[in-house]
């Protein structure tokens, strides 16, 4: 008995690691992509590009833009030079471009744009969703 609830516990905390180490990344009713816990996002399962620790994303190991700690979203130019800021990701969930509101990420991980779900980012942080939604850094595949 004891051995059959030790297999079923470790079961559990296996399903658990694995599912809080990669949430999912859904459009239109369909799974495209994952971003893991260190901040990988895959698309279509290949490395589409990475969000560090200190707010870069990569994209093939080239700095291509930041997530700043206020929300603010800022290109990267060719030489790796820090650019303009292209957009914002509010700590609501609001997702603004050149002032305009484009998008928001709610609570819950739902994307909507013009108020319409046009997806989901379930357990992702709200600044990362946001710029995987609304932002091109990330080639689809």
């Amino acid at each position: 008995m004891k051995e059959a609830l030790f297999s079923l516990g470790c079961v559990v905390v296996l399903v658990c690691a694995a599912s809080a180490s990669a949430q999912d990344l859904v459009r239109s009713g369909s799974t495209f992509g994952k971003v893991e816990s260190d901040g990988t996002v895959r698309i279509n399962g290949s490395i589409a590009g990475k969000f560090e620790s200190n707010g870069d994303i990569r994209v093939r190991g080239s700095i291509v833009g930041t997530v700043e700690s206020n929300g603010d979203v800022r290109e990267h130019r060719n030489n790796g030079k820090q650019g303009s800021v292209i957009g914002k990701v509010e700590s609501d969930g609001s997702v603004r471009k050149d002032g305009r509101l484009v998008g928001k990420i709610e609570d819950d991980g739902t994307v909507r744009k013009s108020g319409a779900i046009v997806g989901s980012a379930k357990g992702v942080k709200k600044q990362w969703a946001g710029v995987i939604f609304f932002f091109d850094f990330f080639p689809s595949r």
